[in-house]
Parts: structure tokens; C-alpha cells; sequence
């Protein structure tokens, strides 16, 4: 029996055009559970079905409006451009750890290859614009069991999740459920923790649910889209903002004088020549200025914006009152108020719910290495005078550049190299 069995296997391997080690191998891949693009696979919402979001649908339209779009590039594009590094946590030494490099080498190509179809960059791409549109990025991630790649990665429609609310921190029970629109919720694709990473931006005690900045930027958003087609109505002469008033007419004279304006005078550019007893009147009903495109309006709506996602104006297009010694501030107070947080929470995310929780190696942490100065000519400054001071030492400072360690000779003549270039400005 067993024979048959095996010449049977041979023979599907054979037909299939597979090896033994390449089927093992896909066996052996991880499987993902969740849906991609579950908006498009059942697009039909029926009334009284539960979301977790109440607005997924008008957030997305709105966040592909111009200002909107412009503020998410400014934080998501930063993020994503950013170098990042995987080292031993701090706290455990390097020795401690076995197999340390091979273990460092898995886990970085873990990220970098998350999947068959995504790079870390589009990956982190999609959790962060989730995330500023409604406070909600998910990435599914499953064990393979291959030490080469211990887990895989996929991005995760976050308005598709629903939260265990009376989830009791058991590691075996579902936290997390994905439920299509229109979906009946025991029909859910139910998630574990270690199985889901979601990323929250403002958790709040009363609710599950984050809030995402174009959340309480929605009314302001849903006004300026108003005043903006509204001005483009009046600057395309699509509003008429003025009258002809012609006293003393009959209603026969009139409806002879609408004819006679829309057959012979619209749109031909021809003086018009009108002989009345008396003179028409024009009546305007605005000032048939600048002013009636509300463009200050605007203007403080963009400003609205800006705050929500934590950006100073200037990074949105308005100019009027920047100078040259307030433009580095602002972009100073943009990274450190809306890039800077929002990386150093994807960063933690990684390290405790894809190291720690997902694989099992939590003595490893995901850090970003741009994110204790914004240029680098500030960190490199920065670096040396810590370097020169003796409050770092070279394999310290090569760690937050993402380099690997020197030798222990090496650094000790590197570090007395530094004292020497020390001590000779000291007497100059």
C-alpha cells in the first residue's frame, strides 16, 4: 500500500512538473486568510448591517481631494522613504542571542519581501494611508515555519475589521474578525492576535476604534469641497450674479426680449442694441470681485485641515505668511508633530506584534534611523560630539547608522583616533 502511495506521488510531482523539495516547499508557505480588496469582491452595503467605520466610503472619497491627498503625502511619503534597521533589542547582548546574524538576516527579508506582490514600501504605504484616513491599518501576518522567512505579510482593508470587544488577552482567542458589506458577521474571517497587526491612531478608553485625523477633519473637508465648487461655478460664469431690469414691460415684451437676447446675442459677441423708453438698469447682486470666490474662507478651511493632521500650513500650499526664518521651524514642527509619532508606532507595532508575538523572537526590535534629527548633517554633528565626548562608542554610533559592528581592536583605534582629533582642538 505504502509503495502505491509513493509511486502515486511520483507520478503528481511528475505530471505536475513540481519537485519533492519545490512541493515541500509551497506546503510549507503560509496561507493568507483574509481578503484583499473586499470593497470591490462585495461592493453591495444593505442597510443595518454593522461597520466599524460609519463613513468608509465618503473618508476614501474625501481623501482624494487635493489638500486632503497633499496632506497624507507629506506624512506617508516621509515615512516610507525612510531608512530602517533591525538590531538586538536594547537591554539583551549580542552574545546572548543565538544564531543572531542568520536570525537579523531573516527578519529583514521578511519586511523587504513581505509577500509575492508587495515591497516593505508599498506594504507600510497602504497601512499608513489607512491609518490617516480612518485611524485604522492592518497587516495580516502568518508563520511559515522557514528560518530563512519566518512569517508573510499583507496589507489589510482596516474598514473591513471588526474588534472583539470582550476579548480577554487569551492568545488562542479571536480578537479580530474581517466581515465584508452585506456580510453576515458568523460568516467572519476570524483573526487571532498574533495574527493581525492594527494599527490605532488616537486609542480613546470608550471605543476600540482609533481616530484618524481625516476623521475630525471630515466636516471641514465636506465644507471646503462646497466653497471650492461653488467658486468654480462663479469663476466659469456658470452663476449669473447680476440682473437686467427693464421697467415698465409687459410680459409679452419680455418673453420677446429673452428670445430675441438668446437667438441673436448669447454667445456671438455682438453689441447688443436695445431702444426703450427708458434706460434698463442692471442689477448686481454681488461685487463682482475676487471677494465673492470666498477664497479667505478657503483659505482658513485649508488651515483647519492642516491642524487636523497635525501640519503647519505650509506644507499645504499657503505661503502668505512664511518667511525664511519660520519655514525651518514649521518643517521642524511637522516632522516632530505628525511624521515622527506616527513612525515610531509602526515601529513598535513591528517589534511587538511581528517579532514578538507572530515569530517568537522578541529579543530583535524594527527601528526607523532617521528619526532623532531631521537633516543629515544635524545627526552626523550630533553623532561625532556623543562620539568624541565618550558617551558613544564607534560600534554604537555605527548601530544607529544600520551598520554592523567592528572588531574590538578596530573601535579601540578609532575611539583614541577621536580623542587625539579632540585634544589637538583643544589646544588650537
Amino acid at each position: 500500500m505504502k509503495v502505491g502511495e509513493q509511486l502515486r506521488e511520483i507520478w503528481r510531482q511528475a505530471t505536475s512538473g513540481r519537485s519533492a523539495v519545490e512541493a515541500r516547499a509551497e506546503d510549507a508557505e503560509a496561507k493568507r486568510r483574509t481578503l484583499a480588496l473586499p470593497a470591490i469582491v462585495s461592493p453591495v452595503h444593505f442597510p443595518g448591517r454593522h461597520l466599524p467605520k460609519p463613513t468608509p466610503m465618503n473618508l476614501r472619497r474625501f481623501a482624494e481631494t487635493p489638500v486632503v491627498r497633499r496632506a497624507i503625502n507629506v506624512i506617508k511619503d516621509r515615512i516610507a522613504a525612510m531608512d530602517w534597521q533591525i538590531r538586538v533589542r536594547r537591554g539583551v547582548s549580542g552574545g546572548e542571542v543565538a544564531y543572531a546574524n542568520r536570525k537579523l538576516k531573516a527578519l529583514r527579508r521578511t519586511l523587504e519581501e513581505p509577500n509575492v506582490s508587495d515591497s516593505f514600501r508599498t506594504l507600510i504605504e497602504q497601512v499608513i494611508e489607512d491609518a490617516l484616513t480612518g485611524g485604522y491599518g492592518a497587516i495580516e501576518m502568518e508563520p511559515t515555519g522557514d528560518p530563512e522567512r519566518p512569517a508573510m505579510l499583507w496589507p489589510v482593508d482596516g474598514a473591513s475589521i471588526l474588534i472583539n470587544a470582550k476579548w480577554d488577552g487569551d492568545a488562542e482567542t479571536p480578537r479580530y474578525a474581517q466581515v465584508l458589506p452585506g456580510q453576515l458577521e458568523s460568516q467572519a474571517i476570524e483573526l487571532r492576535d498574533d495574527q493581525l497587526i492594527y494599527v490605532r491612531l488616537n486609542p480613546r478608553s470608550y471605543t476600540p476604534f482609533g481616530l484618524g485625523p481625516l476623521e475630525v477633519a471630515f466636516e471641514t473637508v465636506n465644507l471646503f469641497s462646497s466653497a471650492h465648487r461653488f467658486a468654480g461655478n462663479l469663476a466659469s460664469n456658470s452663476v449669473a450674479q447680476y440682473a437686467l431690469w427693464l421697467n415698465e414691460t409687459t410680459p409679452q415684451q419680455q418673453d420677446r426680449l429673452i428670445r430675441w437676447w438668446q437667438d441673436e446675442i448669447e454667445g456671438t459677441g455682438r453689441v447688443p442694441l436695445i431702444s426703450t423708453p427708458q434706460k434698463p438698469e442692471v442689477l448686481r447682486f454681488a461685487q463682482g470681485t475676487d471677494a465673492d470666490l470666498r477664497l479667505a474662507w478657503q483659505e482658513f478651511l485649508i488651515r483647519q485641515v492642516a491642524n487636523a493632521f497635525g501640519l503647519p500650513p505650509l506644507m499645504l500650499g499657503l505661503e502668505a505668511d512664511v518667511n525664511q526664518s519660520t519655514a525651518a521651524e514649521m518643517t521642524d514642527e511637522a516632522f516632530r508633530g505628525a511624521i515622527s509619532p506616527l513612525a515610531m508606532l509602526l515601529a513598535g507595532h513591528i517589534t511587538r506584534d511581528l517579532f514578538d508575538k507572530c515569530i517568537g523572537w522578541r529579543e530583535f526590535e524594527f527601528v526607523f534611523n532617521e528619526l532623532n534629527a531631521r537633516d543629515e548633517e544635524t545627526e552626523l554633528a550630533v553623532q561625532v560630539q556623543l562620539l568624541q565626548a565618550g558617551v558613544l562608542t564607534v560600534n554604537e554610533v555605527r548601530a544607529m547608522r544600520g551598520l554592523g559592528p567592528l572588531g574590538q581592536n578596530r573601535e579601540t583605534q578609532l575611539s583614541a583616533e577621536a580623542g587625539q582629533v579632540t585634544d589637538t582642538a583643544d589646544e588650537l
